[in-house]
């Protein structure tokens, strides 16, 4: 049996925490340890802040961009989220995922996001294309103390 969850929010800096907060509570009845739900949440907020941050950069009006979170879980404790927007896209996904790449001004940001997915999930793929959008998607297997 599959659970599923979708949500559409407002690509808003104060959204990210509250991305963050659906995430852990949709893997709350899987009885995750601490350091499952941290590394899910943390996940999570950097494919959020990605979305909002690069995805809608130069976006006038933020409230009509949209970033839309969904969240599956399999049998067997298998947890795929998945963070999509109709921003800007990637131009070289592959450049974009090296570690410490960024567009962004080097004393703001760090060029960590992917790699901060990738080292918090056991799966990560990536698709974009410009002027449609980004899709990031993340899987990680958690250990099942008790099932839903």
């Amino acid at each position: 049996m599959n659970n599923v969850m979708k949500t559409e929010f407002s690509a808003l800096a104060e959204n990210e925490a509250f991305a963050r907060a659906v995430a852990a509570a949709f893997v709350m009845p899987l009885d995750p340890t601490v350091e499952e739900l941290t590394e899910i949440k943390t996940a999570v907020s950097e494919a959020v802040s990605n979305s909002i941050i690069h995805g809608y950069e130069g976006c006038a009006d933020r409230n009509e961009a949209k970033v839309i979170m969904e969240c599956t879980i399999s049998d067997g404790g298998k947890l795929v989220i998945t963070i999509e927007d109709n921003g800007v896209g990637i131009g070289d996904v592959e450049k974009a995922m090296e570690p410490m790449f960024s567009t962004g001004d080097s004393e703001e940001r760090s060029g960590m996001g992917f790699t901060v997915m990738e080292s918090f999930t056991d799966r990560l793929k990536v698709r974009s294309e410009i002027g449609k959008g980004t899709t990031v998607i993340m899987t990680k297997y958690l250990d099942i103390i008790s099932g839903i």
